[in-house]
């Protein structure tokens, strides 16, 4: 089933296939095979090759059948694509009537992965970053395309999936390459455009809602205040201002702030949060011990944010909103203007609750985190680049002729409907189900009923009003 006829490409003076097709396997429900595609790292000119993993997915027994296409495209950035283990929510609705195609996205999972031990290969922190520019969605879009005229038979258009990041990505393929597309479905992804660099207002509504956020968390676990806030009181009367991580890091009141980054915005965030806060302190076993950090707790934050297997998250967090404009540390420059209320210590000072943080990638995080020290350099440089190439063709999306579906969720920490909608306004053609039903993890939660809603409107069977 391909819709382009083999090629060899040669790589370290070796002949390889530009697309090898695995053999199908089993999961509960669904049958299963791999695709490897040798790609160009830089598609404007002769540039070092890598490798974009796809896998395809289909329900038992149509492995042969003619049916449409469906690639998805994961939130991010710097995270590859589902691993299913059976059929179950949005994969099981989506096989119903598509082949499913599950893309790990350039650098992430089987596809030649940037790694916190593989980075390490690059010989300075420019050669690095001067790499990792190429991990952005403009290429993603172009792995697709790639992808698509070789898989998909006559090369038709497909439609696409974008979850939060993967939703950035669809804006992106639809500003450049709207002819490789039928129909664009997104959920809790709508990035903010128009602007040469957009992470400053992403950030500027950004602290105010993730404060919101925090009183709501703290309204359900009102205990942990005083549990959050004694936590600080011991990392900062501790040597050096905090503790060691196991992994050779170290935890500071800064860094405790950043459990909200998953804490505080999908579902089941708030309960997660607090079942880690209440195991935080070993038990006194023997008289005159001193007070203690818990292991468990040490080890559940360093699992948290998954620096260690997914660094480019870090890396690339704030270029992915930047257009002929450096970040310059977005999330960090607007703390300064909220600090009066994400100021830990003021807060135990003051007898206030100490607020978590968002999603925000802040340069300290490069000193503390021991998978992302080696690369600091590497993300300074990234974070005072003023030349990247555009993400979005706003006139072409405003003409735009492919038909377009997106939940938005009203309450999401991590993509602002107020920023969502002043983007819908300049999307032709676009309908938005705005609900509060869900947060940001929505596509996991209830994976079928949202794909079910949503290809209803793109489909008729949700009437316009």
């Amino acid at each position: 089933m391909a819709g382009a006829e083999s090629v060899s490409v040669e790589i370290a003076g070796e002949s390889r296939p530009e697309h090898v097709t695995g053999k199908w396997f089993s999961v509960p429900e669904l049958r299963l095979r791999d695709h490897r595609f040798i790609v160009p790292l830089d598609y404007s000119k002769t540039s070092p090759k890598i490798t974009v993993f796809a896998r395809e997915i289909v329900a038992v027994g149509k492995e042969e059948q003619a049916m449409p296409y469906l690639l998805y495209l994961q939130g991010g950035p710097g995270f590859e694509g589902p691993r299913p283990s059976e059929a179950s929510g949005w994969i099981q609705r989506a096989c119903e009537e598509f082949r499913v195609i599950l893309l790990d996205q350039r650098g992430t999972g089987l596809s030649t992965p940037l790694t916190s031990s593989s980075m390490l290969q690059f010989k300075s922190a420019k050669d690095l970053a001067d790499y990792l520019v190429h991990f952005r969605a403009d290429n993603i879009v172009k792995d697709a395309e790639f992808i698509r005229v070789r898989l998909v038979p006559n090369a038709d258009p497909w439609t696409i999936l974008g979850q939060s990041f993967g939703g950035f990505c669809a804006l992106t393929y639809l500003s450049f390459a709207p002819e490789g597309l039928k129909q664009v479905l997104i959920t809790g992804g709508i990035p903010p455009i128009g602007k040469t660099c957009t992470a400053d207002n992403v950030y500027e509504v950004g602290f105010e809602q993730v404060a919101r956020q925090n009183e709501k968390y703290y309204q359900r676990f009102p205990e942990d205040i005083e549990i959050v806030r004694e936590i600080v009181k011991y990392l900062v009367e501790s040597e050096g201002g905090g503790v060691p991580l196991p992994s050779g890091g170290i935890l500071t009141p800064k860094g405790l702030q950043t459990l909200g980054l998953s804490g505080l915005g999908s579902s089941t965030g708030f309960e997660r949060l607090h079942y880690m806060l209440e195991r935080v302190w070993d038990p006194i076993l023997v008289t005159g011990a001193p007070k203690r950090i818990s292991q468990f707790f040490l080890n559940a934050f360093e699992s948290w944010h998954s620096f260690d297997t997914n660094p480019l998250y870090a890396l690339l967090h704030e270029a992915i909103y930047c257009e002929g404009a450096s970040s310059g540390w977005s999330a960090h420059r607007l703390r300064d203007k909220y600090e009066y209320k994400f100021d830990a210590m003021k807060a135990v000072k003051e007898s206030r609750p100490v607020l978590f943080t968002g999603e925000m990638i802040f340069p300290w995080m490069f000193d503390e985190i021991h998978a992302l020290k080696p690369f600091k350099a590497a993300a300074d440089l990234l974070a005072k680049k003023e030349d990247w190439p555009p993400l979005y063709d706003v006139p072409r999306l405003q003409n735009n002729k492919v038909p377009v579906a997106a939940a938005v969720y009203y309450e999401d920490m991590y993509v602002n409907f107020k920023l969502v909608t002043e983007t819908a306004s300049q999307i032709s053609g676009i309908r938005l189900w705005v609900t509060n039903e869900f947060m940001h993890s929505g596509l996991r939660d209830a994976g079928r009923q949202i794909i079910d809603h949503l290809l209803g409107m793109i489909n008729g069977k949700k009437p316009l009003f």
